[in-house]
Order: C-alpha cells, then sequence, then structure tokens
C-alpha cells in the first residue's frame, strides 16, 4: 500500500481558512503525513513603491509578511496541539506555476493540496487557471478540493480507464487504487470502484474508437476483457461487489454524473500526458475539473526516479 510522507497544502494569499486546509489536516492526521503549508503573497502596490523607496517598503513588506506569517502560524499550533507535525512558510511571490513548481521541486511531496477555482468557459478560452496547468505539471499526486462537506472523505469513488492497453498507461490504474485504497483505509472510508466502458484500443496505437462501432463480436470480446480487468482490479484492493461499478458513455459526463448522484466527497482519477502535447488521459480529467461534483484526486505517472 502507498504511504504519504510529505503533504503540501498550497494555502491562498488571503489569510482565510477554505475548504483545503480543514482537508489536508484531516489527510495528515489519517496518514501520518509531515504537512507544510505554504501561502504565496505579494502585493503589487508594495513592490511597486519599493522602487521609489526601497528601505521603507522592504520594512513595510516586512511587517506584512509578519502578520501573515502569525496568522497561519497559529493555524497550525491549533493542529500541532492534537499531534499533527505541520510547518508553515509564506513566500513573497505570485502564486504562480513557475513559483509553484519551483517550490514543489525543492520539498518533493507526495501529495499537493489546493482549493479548486471555477473559471468560465468564455475565460478560459483566453486564460488557462493554475489547476488547468497543474493537472499536466505538477509531478506530485494533486488534491484539487472543491466544497468539502466532510473534512475526512467518507466516499471515495476511485475512476479507472480499462481502454488502453496498460503498457501504454505506465500502470497508472494500479497507481489510482493504491493511492485511493490508502486514503480510504487511513479515513475509514468506503472505496468504490468505477469503469466506463465506451472506448476500446485498436491496433498498437494510441487511438481509441467507439466500441459502438465495431461488429457483435468484436466489440463482445473488448467488453469481457475489460470486465475481466476490472474483476482482478478490484479482487487485488479488496473492492466488495456492491462497490463495483461498469457503466457505459461518455466518460467524463458518467463520471460526474455518478458523483454527484452517489454523493462522494472525492473522485480519484488519472492523468497522462505521454508527449506533453497530446491529450490522452489527461483529457478525461480536464473535462470532469470544468464540472467538478466534489473534490478531485489526480494521480500522475511515475516519475524516471521512481
Amino acid at each position: 500500500m502507498l504511504k504519504l510522507k510529505r503533504i503540501l497544502l498550497i494555502a491562498p494569499g488571503e489569510m482565510t481558512l477554505t475548504p483545503a486546509f480543514e482537508r489536508a489536516f484531516a489527510l495528515a492526521c489519517a496518514t501520518g503525513a509531515l504537512l507544510r503549508i505554504v501561502a504565496f503573497d505579494y502585493v503589487p502596490a508594495l513592490a511597486a513603491a519599493g522602487l521609489f523607496a526601497p528601505e521603507a517598503m522592504a520594512q513595510a513588506r516586512e511587517g506584512y509578511l509578519q502578520v501573515h506569517r502569525h496568522w497561519l502560524e497559529q493555524q497550525a499550533r491549533f493542529k500541532r496541539c492534537i499531534g499533527l507535525n505541520v510547518t508553515t512558510e509564506v513566500v513573497w511571490a505570485r502564486s504562480n506555476l513557475a513559483h509553484v513548481l519551483e517550490y514543489v521541486n525543492d520539498f518533493h511531496p507526495d501529495l499537493v493540496i489546493k482549493d479548486t477555482h471555477y473559471v468560465p468557459a468564455l475565460d478560459r478560452a483566453f486564460h488557462r487557471p493554475l489547476d488547468w496547468h497543474l493537472l499536466r505539471e505538477c509531478p506530485a499526486h494533486l488534491h484539487l478540493v472543491a466544497h468539502a462537506g466532510h473534512a475526512r472523505p467518507m466516499k471515495i469513488l476511485a475512476a479507472v480507464d480499462l481502454s488502453h492497453l496498460e503498457e501504454l498507461t505506465q500502470g497508472l490504474n494500479d497507481r489510482i487504487l493504491d493511492l485511493a485504497s490508502t486514503l480510504a483505509a487511513g479515513c475509514d472510508a468506503t472505496l468504490h470502484l468505477l469503469n466506463v466502458g465506451c472506448w476500446a484500443v485498436m491496433g498498437d496505437g494510441a487511438a481509441s474508437v467507439p466500441t459502438g462501432s465495431l461488429d457483435g463480436s468484436l466489440k463482445g470480446a473488448i467488453e469481457d476483457a475489460q470486465q475481466e480487468a476490472f474483476d482482478a482490479l478490484a479482487e487485488r484492493y479488496g473492492i466488495q461487489s456492491s462497490c463495483r461499478h461498469l457503466l457505459t458513455g461518455i466518460p467524463q459526463k458518467v463520471i460526474g454524473l455518478f458523483a454527484r448522484q452517489h454523493t462522494f466527497d472525492m473522485v480519484v482519477l488519472g492523468t497522462l500526458y505521454p508527449d506533453g502535447k497530446h491529450r490522452f488521459i489527461g483529457s478525461i480529467v480536464e473535462s470532469v475539473l470544468n464540472q467538478a461534483p466534489c473534490s478531485l484526486m489526480i494521480v500522475k505517472p511515475p516519475q524516471p526516479s521512481e
């Protein structure tokens, strides 16, 4: 079973408690992991004023940051009283992809947690928010927290993709279930397994076609193969029959609707961009993120050092 040792919470720049705080505290408690809380804080007015009075503005900036550090440390102190290992840091920098990735690469967390932010479709057409960039670029598993009805998740849905050859996905389905089962065990949550059977790999490439376009015998053979793989995964991770779900349809729509109807606290999905350009399994996650019915846990493929 996967062991989470280091969790990084990317706190908002505003000094306010958000759902990601409570989820991070709950997961750190459930897994025994070290929790680091970092806030990126940057006031353009102070930065601009520093061009004209650098010494005075440096003092003003330090005073401003000290208030933020004190507030963040106070939140951590409350949790240390119940045995959590929590550290904090406030960084004078914009909360953009470059600064976040630099911090992640220095800290080497097993899991990164942050609040998710809804961005309208028209705005996304001109500007990709940080959440979307982290889906592609963050090397660690990524937990995007929406409204957290339960700080400690009680119902977890692991959504696997059995429509691609295992060698193409770098064992992503097992990584999804490794993380999902670890969290479910630590949180005493019910773990469900979902596969949406709509696509099938043809030939040696990564291209997929709708199974509805196949003749009956080939379609049946593909469905039988996916059923066999699904049952093997479920058995390997001890998922009971009542918590196994094989559905058909467009994956991103079915996953979102199923999670909403059954009030899951967390959906665990995998993302993979083999060449950095073509959207492969990652496109499903992006679509689910757009209309996420609950918090998402995005599992990443292994890094070269693993």
